[in-house]
């Protein structure tokens, strides 16, 4: 197995590591799952089990969480080919219209599907119907990249109850899990298309012993979109809400010097998308369009609980302007020795 190097993400992430089932089908605590714990100034690791981050963290952390909640985002189409497919929401715009994207179902699997035409009326279970207005993303000739559409919606019922219904939380094999499966600690508002996974293993117990320790939390919301992003893909807008408290909470922490730890990649996104032009956080809500990358640095995160991430991905780039190229370097070699399973039902690594 080639070494990872970050510039290129080469290193083979082999089969039995990248889709692991969730713990609860392996009769697992969600802390169950393994962690990875790498210190940036020592270029250090540690291998523990997420049920022990609290040795890793200290009084006056404050960690970002996003409090957005999963929906099932997935629906049922039947395409021109007369092949079934789905339809995966990514993005809420309005009360009818959604960003999408297409799949087409192969040998089990949603395939990307790269056929849509503006205009295209798809039948959706319970008698609804999805039109493809214009592409929001992607060409129609390019079969490279991820192709989003506007989408209108029209629906018996108004859409989060008819997803609750009809959909299915968005999966990329054949199994499927309920709901609650992809929910976190954290979830109090629906609008994520998949789960802000770096949040599933924290249970109720551990945060009450962070909290006891003097860990502190600090909510955002960050609604994510669809997270087929292959090979070189920038990610696309998703909207998002850092309050007042929360920005008070890590401007403080951060006179101090205390640490700031973004629970997952859409955490870190909520909260330099905050920034003013002072360095400091602000009360914001919007839609975000920040690509964190090594030469733009990070400004205020200074740690990150994360997954592992797909070669070359674009969510690496975040990493890297956190901990820099040869400590990512160290980190995944690391995990791929040691057996860590990778996305969203996987293990997790800790970068302070």
């Amino acid at each position: 197995m080639q070494s990872p190097t970050i510039s290129a993400l080469d290193f083979e992430l082999p089969v039995h590591l990248s889709r692991p089932l969730p713990t609860e089908s392996r009769g697992l605590e969600r802390d169950a799952v393994k962690l990875l714990v790498s210190k940036m100034n020592t270029d250090s690791v540690f291998h523990t089990t997420f049920a022990e981050i609290d040795r890793f963290l200290q009084a006056g952390d404050v960690l970002v969480v996003n409090t957005s909640a999963t929906v099932p985002a997935a629906l049922d189409i039947v395409l021109p080919t007369g092949r079934r497919g789905k339809i995966h929401l990514s993005n809420q715009i309005s009360d009818t219209t959604w960003r999408g994207e297409l799949r087409e179902i192969v040998q089990g699997r949603p395939k990307r599907y790269f056929l849509g035409q503006a205009g295209a009326v798809f039948p959706l279970p319970g008698g609804g119907t999805a039109t493809l207005l214009d592409l929001h993303s992607g060409s129609t000739t390019d079969t490279r990249h991820l192709q989003l559409w506007e989408i209108r919606l029209d629906l018996p019922l108004v859409p989060l109850p008819y997803l609750h219904r009809y959909g299915k939380p968005i999966r990329y094999d054949e199994q499927q899990f309920p709901l609650e499966y992809y929910q976190t600690a954290f979830s109090t508002e629906a609008g994520s298309a998949e789960m802000p996974s770096a949040g599933r293993a924290f249970t109720h117990p551990l945060i009450t012993r962070l909290l006891i320790k003097g860990v502190q939390f600090a909510p955002i919301t960050l609604h994510t979109g669809v997270s087929s992003l292959e090979t070189d893909e920038e990610p696309f807008p998703e909207f998002f809400r850092v309050p007042a408290i929360t920005a008070s909470l890590i401007n403080t922490a951060r006179q101090q010097g205390r640490r700031i730890i973004a629970v997952g990649t859409t955490a870190g996104r909520a909260v330099e998308s905050a920034v003013d032009r002072h360095g400091q956080v602000r009360e914001k809500e919007g839609w975000t369009e920040l690509y964190i990358k090594a030469e733009s640095g990070m400004q205020i995160i200074t740690g990150l609980i994360t997954g592992f991430h797909e070669p070359r991905a674009s969510h690496l780039h975040m990493l890297e302007a956190l901990a820099g190229r040869h400590h990512l370097e160290i980190a995944y070699r690391a995990a791929l020795e040691r057996d860590y399973l990778w996305h969203e039902f996987g293990d997790l690594h800790l970068i302070v």
